[in-house]
């Protein structure tokens, strides 16, 4: 699973992100409204893990911005304001859960595995088709007129990126942040091996499909059929 953390108190940032890392989740942190929004807006994370009183942008002004937006990704909001009236205008807000400063980390640990159980959209896995090939990523199963082939994880997770975003040129850092995250010390080589991957198994599939380079900005998924 992957997690969002907003937390503008540093020192309970690092702590949960340590914690939380230790428990085999991957973890993106960020401590204001304004870089929350932004990556929230990603839709590359499973669980958000949401302060209230943020700078910028409080927690509940990103919450009702996201959900007026469509985006129904879980939201944990963490808050030391615990009146009765307080959690009736986080959950309102479009939260999912609601937990009080100070709290145990196996208390959130329990929130979160809650939330990870229940049967919403964000777990559903459909497929995702274009031009002549389609994608499972339940399976990892990518197929066309030609054959089929499994996809490793990373793999998967790019080409997902792609089939969500037919036509559209993916600059270089959107792809490296989506797939290996915002603070990741990846290298550009991983990508090209990766992007080197993934053509190697649309050509083994697909008539029609490919993945072109647009010079100095990123790539773009492509129908040959109907250049």
């Amino acid at each position: 699973m992957r997690i969002l953390l907003v937390e503008d108190d540093k020192n309970l940032l690092e702590t949960l992100a340590f914690q939380l890392k230790q428990n085999h989740f991957t973890v993106d942190a960020c401590e204001n409204g304004e870089d929350a929004l932004f990556f929230i807006q990603e839709k590359i994370h499973d669980l958000i893990l949401l302060d209230w009183m943020l700078p910028l942008l409080d927690g509940v002004t990103v919450l009702k911005k996201i959900r007026s937006m469509g985006i129904q990704t879980p939201v944990i909001l963490l808050t030391a304001l615990g009146e009765l009236q307080d959690k009736v205008t986080g959950l309102d807000s479009g939260a999912d859960d609601y937990l009080v400063k100070p709290f145990d980390f196996e208390e959130l640990l329990a929130r979160i595995r809650s939330i990870s159980r229940r049967p919403r959209q964000w777990q559903a896995q459909e497929s995702f088709s274009f031009g002549d090939i389609c994608y499972d990523p339940e399976s990892n199963q990518l197929s066309g007129p030609i054959g089929q082939c499994t996809l490793s994880k990373k793999e998967g997770s790019l080409l997902k990126i792609f089939l969500q975003n037919p036509s559209q040129t993916l600059p270089r850092a959107t792809l490296l942040s989506k797939v290996w995250g915002f603070d990741s010390e990846v290298e550009d080589g991983n990508l090209d091996n990766y992007m080197h991957f993934i053509r190697r198994r649309l050509k083994s599939v697909s008539r029609n499909v490919a993945i072109k380079t647009v010079r100095g900005i990123g790539y773009h998924l492509e129908d040959t059929s109907h250049v």
